[in-house]
């Protein structure tokens, strides 16, 4: 299969770990493994000391997927598959989709959400949502996009990079949709439970629906994108079987320490959850201040969700430009709307990490001297 360059993941190659101050990263604060472990009980720090360094279950860890399910009302361990959370977007796309197919999905958003589907011969419509209208994803317009020969409806909520969301009846009405045309559903929920009000937060696609499959993992809501885990979760039976034996053709199976890490995150997650709020509400009380003294320059969309906004330049200068030159004289890497093929003058900004408040003041200077 021949495939586009990954234009988000190639420019944080070039950047990610030469700039000073990234001011775009979608993650929370990273935890260390010592304050990790520190979190852990004693069965999983017992299974920690012991870990055996062999291959693991491709399923995934019996006792991991048992914890995942905690997650869920009604997908249990069963309905599960650990993956890497780009490797389960890559399997799922393999499986559901044949040539021909067309599939509708939320738009802009991470490119393997719909280039795959382009990669393997479908045809894709974006559904777009209104900035005017703080981002507003239309479910009216999502049903004007269904064709006879409609097979998968992709969506994202909380939404990167524009933070947005719906509503859980709008939510429900999406599934409804999908149900009444027998169309499966890819539900990317990798920002679930980093929602500021927890009245927003949707029910997982996965327990709503038997053609929903959920992606979700530990790498954004959990601050823990190194161990590399996520996980698909359906309760369509054969499709989660595909999935597994289409995995034999990718890692096969998990990383050990990362499972056991992973484990451990899950069982103190409402103080990891509580932790990475924390830094996004104050982060966010300073973006808010920022966009107000600076208004003139910016359209600034308040987030509803998440650890990502996408604000616009006013200027007549190209987003481009203005991040390249921004990078260049301040160190300072912000995503510019390019990398996601969306044609507004928008750029991604990530407010998850302690140190944007200084990569912000960073962005000030710039503005300052170049104003």
């Amino acid at each position: 299969m021949k495939i586009k360059p990954f234009q988000l993941e190639r420019f944080f190659a070039k950047y990610e770990f030469s700039t000073p101050y990234l001011l775009s990263p979608s993650d929370s604060e990273p935890l260390s493994l010592k304050k990790l472990l520190e979190m852990g009980d004693g069965d999983s720090l017992r299974r920690w000391d012991n870990l055996w360094l062999g291959y693991t279950e491709s399923q995934g860890h019996p006792v991991l997927r048992e914890e995942v399910s905690k997650l869920y009302s009604s997908t249990g361990p069963d309905d599960i598959l650990i993956v890497a959370p780009e490797e389960g977007i890559f399997i799922a796309m393999n499986i559901i989709l044949e040539r021909g197919d067309h599939v509708i999905a939320t738009f802009p958003g991470y490119q393997s959400l719909y280039e795959i589907a382009n990669s393997l011969g479908c045809e894709v419509s974006r559904w777009t949502p209104n900035a005017e209208k703080g981002w507003e994803f239309d479910v009216g317009e999502l049903r004007s996009l269904v064709q006879d020969n409609t097979k998968l409806i992709v969506v994202n909520f909380p939404h990167n990079p524009t933070g947005a969301t719906v509503s859980k009846e709008d939510f429900r009405e999406i599934l409804e949709i999908a149900k009444v045309k027998n169309l499966f559903v890819f539900s990317d929920e990798m920002y679930r439970f980093l929602e500021y009000d927890e009245a927003d937060r949707l029910d997982a696609a996965s327990d709503l629906y038997e053609n929903a499959v959920s992606l979700f993992g530990v790498s954004k809501s959990f601050a823990l994108p190194g161990l590399r885990i996520g996980w698909l979760a359906t309760k369509n039976k054969k499709l989660l079987g595909e999935f597994a034996t289409f995995k034999d053709y990718t890692t096969i199976c998990s990383s050990a320490p990362s499972e056991i890490l992973a484990l451990v995150a899950l069982r103190a997650k409402n103080k990891i959850l509580q932790r990475n709020l924390a830094i996004i509400k104050n982060n966010l009380d300073v973006l808010n201040d920022f966009f107000a003294r600076y208004s003139s320059l910016f359209e600034w969309v308040k987030p509803e969700a998440g650890t990502t906004a996408f604000p616009a330049l006013k200027t007549s200068k190209t987003v481009s430009d203005f991040c390249s030159d921004l990078v260049e004289k301040k160190g300072v890497m912000l995503l510019p709307a390019t990398v996601y093929d969306y044609a507004g003058n928008n750029f991604r900004i990530g407010f998850g990490r302690k140190n944007m408040p200084e990569a912000l003041q960073k962005l000030e200077e710039y503005l300052k001297e170049n104003g």
